[in-house]
């Protein structure tokens, strides 16, 4: 809508203008400079002002975009604190190897990657001599999300450095033998030198958001010193793409999270072309980004470049860089001189006339080679620029060109993500490139030789005497095997007695516990809370006050409830971690909590708790992010179930998260059905995950929001319940002679088989043993293990089989999830064996309605059951049928 005039209303229109005139004057002046000295450079005078401004720290917005050039000029530049030369060998024999392994690699087709660290090379090395710090000096040194591509260039200088043998690299992504290298950054694989998994693209950035948020977190709880930690992602403009990647950017500003520091390889190249075919991905980027907050540092252009910028006297060359697509400057990377001066400088006078004092020689280097990304001091000064700033995190964007020093076969060709070798010839001038003292006579055999310039050689000494003075090798992971003391038994023996005539939710048992551990002495301490929002449906606002919500502004404001019991605290040393609508976001969250003990040596204790449906479904990849990175803590599935939700239908409804767990090996998937339970469960999780002999494995929980009396706890069954499975209540015969059968039933559904025994017993005579399957995932571990003891010539029965061994009759499982969550067992079991479960989607209703569209209440269980007899002879057909009439199936 605009004003008669025609002019756009703005909200500059709502402001007081206390002196028109002078504005007119001022808007008067911008018209007369673009008609006397055209629009360029009217943008320029506007630009330079909106910068003086926020020099001067006027509130005005920022620019979201500067020009395509250097943030940091070479004259700005500091004093380089090394050897170049030095350095500059090192990266040679680090290339070589890389491409050297990779190449020999491809013998036996098993791929590998090549052009990600050609290009990225100085952007590692740069930190690996100056900036990362180890895990051998103070504090817990810094965090390194390596690019998953890049892998070859680290294994390369891990080798260089003496902490990879020839045989290794040669067995790179070959890992049966035990001695091999895993294709991409796996901790579970090379727990050593990994710490993060980062090649599922998206995940590394998010993860290293929240990791840094959690070092602030650790300091802010006074659980440990982190101010000497910073973290380092590095990243493919390609990898920008996925929503991932910038989902947190906001967090991290608005908690100023200085000890972070993007490094974005701007090769202009995705995995199969041009990132931004069609415009520009750098000043996309940084638009994001100084939008988000962040302090953004540009490094795109080479030395080279200097004698460019200094003959552009009208602006021209940098009007040119801003307009110019990345496709078509991949192109020029490709093309000859004549294409660059046509097509480049031809695009208006002014830039035909610089290039006409420009050799080819200059204009190949500029637009080949010349790239602030594989320069040492351009990346040094930005990552001094990154360290230096205060108040905000960094993120520098260097432009290099993808495949650098491998050839004109490979550098800036859209397919060489898919290229793994090079040949012999290839090699031969790449080592003339570098410089390498490699003689021809090492090809002798038809491969490609490894290069080293031998252990005490000085470039060697001089690399680890750099890392030597940075705290030691890196990348490295150091697990700190410090076990943590068993809680007091205080805690499990109130939820192990039940709650009487008292009806609670298993959900709120769960709380409960917590709630009581984390007021444990030794341990409470150490429990980080987490829940993305929506903590009260669940039951834990009686936290809030006591534990408080971490915020590193604590609380600013007047809470709206602080006069209730229970009102909305945030603290600086708040132990919960509420986290807003983001499942992804407490995943990340918990993956940093759970990975404490090896990233910082402190032992923490994550509890997740989501709707069950938004978990597994919706994070399901950080899930296994979360295995690989050895993982430890209870992820808690809450409102569970396909049918305990009420009224809430489809996209809330879950039955089947259980069977995507199920996936995961390191993952224990338990689905209690009481609270002592749960009790048990949590106990043991604690021992086994934290205890004197920890093992790499994480819990998932499903628990209940259908509040229920909860019974206590049996003799003897502590066993069973971990294991799986185990007899809650056996049937009374009705006569010596009565059919009989067994019940199994997990969560919730153990309440509906309790009703199905009552109904199969007064109404058909029939005698049911109900028992309860607090793991189907875990009983399929054990006979899948018993399995395997038998190829070893091991007699092994599994547990399950041993369980229900002489139990007489068929076996009806049944549970709120879909049949093959039970069915995973089946073929274990000797008796005849059927299942019930809620497949298909998920409805709107209430508990009774769903249960029974599903066909998974006491009444179809009694029909089920009463059908599976009669197929054995055991009832009459008619029963059958007299059954389903009298209960309205």
């Amino acid at each position: 809508m605009t004003d008669p005039v025609g002019k756009l209303p703005s909200e500059l229109d709502q402001l007081p203008d206390r002196d028109p005139e002078e504005t007119a004057e001022w808007a008067a002046s911008l018209d007369a400079v673009t008609k006397a000295a055209g629009p360029h450079r009217a943008a320029y005078l506007m630009r330079r002002s909106l910068q003086h401004a926020e020099g001067a720290g006027l509130a005005l917005p920022k620019l979201l975009e500067t020009d395509y050039v250097n943030t940091i000029p070479t004259a700005a530049e500091p004093a380089f604190d090394g050897d170049l030369e030095m350095e500059s060998r090192i990266t040679a024999w680090n290339r070589w190897n890389a491409a050297a392994m990779v190449t020999r690699g491809a013998r036996f087709g098993v791929g590998g990657h090549i052009a990600t660290f050609a290009s990225a090379a100085w952007l590692y090395e740069t930190g690996f001599n100056h900036f990362f710090r180890g895990k051998e000096g103070d504090g817990s040194g810094d965090q390194l999300y390596i690019q998953g591509h890049a892998s070859p260039g680290i294994y390369a200088r891990a080798f260089l450095d003496g902490r990879l043998s020839e045989a290794q690299l040669d067995n790179f992504r070959q890992e049966t033998g035990g001695d091999g290298l895993p294709s991409y950054p796996h901790p579970r694989r090379l727990p050593w030198l990994w710490e993060f998994p980062t090649v599922s693209m998206g995940l590394g950035p998010l993860s290293a958001i929240y990791q840094a948020r959690f070092n602030r977190y650790l300091a802010n709880r006074g659980i440990k010193d982190t101010s000497n930690s910073h973290v380092w992602a590095f990243l493919g403009d390609g990898e920008m793409d996925e929503p991932e990647a910038t989902a947190a950017l906001a967090l991290a500003a608005r908690e100023q999270l200085d000890n972070l520091t993007f490094v974005i390889n701007c090769n202009l190249q995705r995995l199969d072309g041009p990132v931004r075919a069609n415009f520009r991905v750098v000043q996309e980027l940084e638009g994001a980004f100084r939008g988000a907050g962040w302090n953004v540092v540009k490094t795109l252009w080479g030395n080279a470049w200097d004698e460019l910028f200094r003959l552009d006297t009208t602006g021209a060359l940098i009007r040119r860089l801003r307009e110019v697509p990345d496709a078509q400057f991949q192109t020029y990377a490709t093309r000859d001189v004549a294409y660059i001066r046509e097509h480049f400088f031809g695009a208006e006078p002014a830039l035909a006339e610089l290039a006409k004092l420009l050799t080819d020689a200059k204009i190949a280097e500029c637009f080949y080679t010349s790239r602030g990304g594989h320069e040492a001091r351009k990346v040094y000064a930005a990552y001094r620029a990154a360290l230096a700033h205060k108040g905000a995190p960094t993120v520098i964007l260097a432009q290099t060109v993808k495949g650098y020093t491998l050839g004109k076969g490979f550098e800036s060709k859209n397919a060489n993500h898919q290229m793994k070798k090079l040949s012999v010839d290839e090699f031969k001038d790449m080592r003339e490139l570098l410089g390498l003292p490699i003689p021809d006579s090492a090809f002798a055999d038809g491969l490609v030789p490894y290069g080293h310039p031998g252990a005490d050689s000085p470039e060697v000494r001089y690399l680890q005497e750099r890392r030597a003075g940075l705290g030691g090798p890196a990348p490295a992971r150091r697990t700190h095997a410090v076990s943590l003391p068993q809680p007091e038994e205080r805690a499990f023996k109130a939820l192990y007695k039940g709650s009487g005539k008292q009806e609670m939710a298993t959900t709120m048992a769960f709380v409960r516990l917590v709630k009581d551990l984390m007021r444990d002495k030794e341990t409470g301490r150490r429990w980080v809370p987490i829940v993305p929002d929506e903590a009260r449906t669940f039951g834990m606002e009686s936290l809030f006050p006591s534990a408080g919500i971490y915020s590193p502004l604590g609380q600013t404001y007047d809470p709206v409830d602080r006069d209730q019991l229970m009102y909305y605290k945030e603290a600086k040393d708040g132990q919960i971690l509420n986290e807003g609508i983001t499942e992804a976001g407490a995943m990340a969250d918990f993956i940093a909590a759970s990975t404490s003990y090896a990233t910082h040596g402190e032992t923490m204790i994550p509890f997740y708790i989501f709707y069950s449906m938004f978990g597994w479904q919706r994070t399901g990849d950080q899930m296994w992010q979360l295995a690989d990175q050895l993982g430890k803590g209870f992820i808690v599935g809450a409102t569970a179930g396909r049918t305990t939700l009420t009224g809430e239908g489809l996209q809330h409804a879950d039955g089947h998260s259980h069977l995507i767990a199920s996936t995961n090996p390191a993952s224990l998937n338990y689905d209690p059905a009481f609270a002592y339970e749960i009790a048990v469960i949590v106990k043991d999780g604690l021992r086994r995950m934290f205890g004197p002999a920890p093992e790499d494995v994480f819990y998932y929980l499903t628990v209940y929001n259908e509040p229920k009396a909860q019974p206590a706890m049996p003799e003897g069954v502590e066993e069973g319940i971990l294991k799986g499975l185990y007899r809650f209540k056996e049937g009374m015969p009705v006569t010596a002679d009565a059919p009989r059968l067994q019940l199994l039933a997990s969560g919730t559904a153990i309440h509906w088989a309790l009703k199905a025994q009552e109904l199969l017993s007064a109404d058909w005579g029939v005698t049911a043993d109900v028992w309860s399957a607090t793991s189907w995932g875990e009983l399929r571990r054990d006979a899948m293990a018993s399995d395997e003891a038998l190829l070893r010539g091991e007699q092994q029965v599994p547990y399950v089989t041993q369980a229900l061994s002489g139990a007489p009759g068929p076996v009806l499982a049944v549970s709120d999830w879909m049949r093959q969550v039970p069915d995973q067992i089946s073929q274990w079991v000797e008796q005849d064996w059927s299942s019930l479960g809620t497949d298909g989607f998920g409805l709107s209703d209430t508990r009774d309605a769903a249960r029974r569209h599903f066909g998974v209440d006491a009444e179809s269980i009694t029909v089920a059951a009463l059908a599976q007899l009669a197929r054995r002879g055991e009832v009459t057909a008619s029963a059958v049928k007299e059954a389903r009439e009298r209960y309205g199936l």
